[in-house]
């Protein structure tokens, strides 16, 4: 049976020449990088390059990047790391309300320690409207944390006006960027930036590291304390070997990019145009242009999202209906919620991300099935072509198992 992987919003798979970085910290230079001796020193260079690599990746400073487990791993550091280290100052942050969990748990943990938390809405494409931004600061604001891309729709926000607001008022900006990291271009030389989120496994690096671009002068509390690494805001042996391969995705993703955008962007658009074309009742939820070169977020009147995904698997088809890191939650999308969506609709949501690997014979098949699988499972859908399909709902548990 053909397999098709179309989930890399999800995560992708470890780039060849990646793995092949990886190998020798794994068998020969398997040193500590804090040993003073020929086999840390070799660890310490290896996690060095790295870094300079990384920081060429996003037009950044080596020394404003710090290694973490991962994008959550950022997101806590860098919204604990300033609300701790502000407090004094105030306690009000505004972020959005459809970021990551990782985001929205962490501002909620905050709550709970005293802290004001400003949700802002977006309008029906999942776009941040400035003016309630503007009109939501006070005086006790010391951060606004608001996502470079959403992870389930794709859409694009205008980080540089949020950043250059924040700024105005003297506000520091955190953007979670892990899904844009490695695909579009981030030149934090011109950015209002002061901190940014990536994740290696969303660019063809290996899971469980990821970093924390932390513009020089910017200051957070450590919420990890032990050794003293990266400049004492992060302790903990350093995963030497993940970081390495992380700095050769972010090597070639620096260099790939432009093929990559051009290549996801042409057959993303194919992929829009045939689903809209070809199935009755679809709509492209998010941006229409505004969104990740790679991202398709479709939802299907008279469909359940998680049919529709086990009949794609059945087919060899790997998808999703939204965040991989929350899929085992029993509620809608608070994303799809948030975009003025109701619960069916929500519940009808489908998500495809393309990836490096990806090519147009699978967006064909890719298509073909989903046209397919769609028509037998409205064949078959009780709420398929009824007035009354928000009713069948009444009562019911959510079927769809992600936030």
């Amino acid at each position: 049976m053909r397999r098709v992987y179309i989930d890399n919003a999800a995560t992708t798979q470890v780039d060849p020449e990646v793995v092949k970085a990886i190998i020798p910290y794994m068998e020969d230079k398997y040193g500590n990088a804090s040993s003073i001796h020929s086999f840390g020193r070799e660890a310490y260079d290896g996690m060095e390059k790295a870094r300079k690599q990384i920081a060429e990746l996003i037009s950044a400073s080596p020394k404003e990047i710090l290694f973490t487990s991962g994008g959550t791993e950022s997101d806590n550091t860098a919204i604990k790391g300033v609300a701790y280290k502000r407090r004094d100052k105030g306690r009000h942050i505004i972020t959005s309300s459809v970021e990551h969990p990782a985001v929205l748990e962490t501002c909620q943990s905050l709550e709970s320690q005293g802290f004001k938390i400003t949700y802002l809405p977006v309008d029906k494409e999942g776009i941040v409207n400035i003016e309630s931004l503007k009109k939501n600061i006070t005086e006790e604001t010391i951060l606004i944390t608001i996502m470079h891309a959403n992870n389930e729709i794709g859409t694009i926000e205008t980080i540089q006006e949020i950043g250059q607001l924040a700024h105005d008022h003297g506000i520091i900006f955190h953007t979670d960027a892990v899904q844009t990291t490695g695909k579009i271009p981030i030149d934090l030389s011109k950015l209002d930036v002061d901190l940014l989120s990536i994740s290696a496994h969303k660019f063809y690096g290996p899971k469980g590291v990821g970093a924390l671009f932390k513009r020089e002068g910017t200051s957070i509390e450590p919420i990890m304390n032990g050794g003293g690494h990266e400049r004492g805001l992060r302790s903990g042996t350093e995963n030497v070997a993940g970081i390495v391969g992380m700095g050769k995705a972010a090597e070639l993703a620096r260099s790939r990019m432009t093929d990559d955008f051009s290549s996801l962007t042409g057959m993303r658009d194919r992929l829009i145009k045939r689903v809209l074309s070809e199935i009755e009742e679809s709509y492209l939820n998010g941006h229409p242009t505004k969104r990740l070169p790679n991202n398709a977020h479709f939802r299907f009147s008279g469909i359940e999202g998680e049919s529709l995904l086990l009949s794609l698997d059945e087919k060899g088809i790997a998808a999703s209906t939204g965040s991989a890191c929350s899929s085992k939650k029993l509620m809608p999308s608070h994303v799809l919620m948030a975009i003025g969506l109701d619960e069916v609709q929500a519940h009808g949501s489908l998500r495809l991300t393309l990836g490096r690997k990806n090519t147009r014979d699978d967006v064909e098949y890719v298509c073909d099935t989903l046209v397919e699988v769609v028509r037998r499972l409205r064949e078959i859908s009780p709420l398929w072509k009824r007035e009354d399909i928000a009713a069948a709902y009444a009562g019911r548990e959510p079927l769809h198992t992600h936030i």
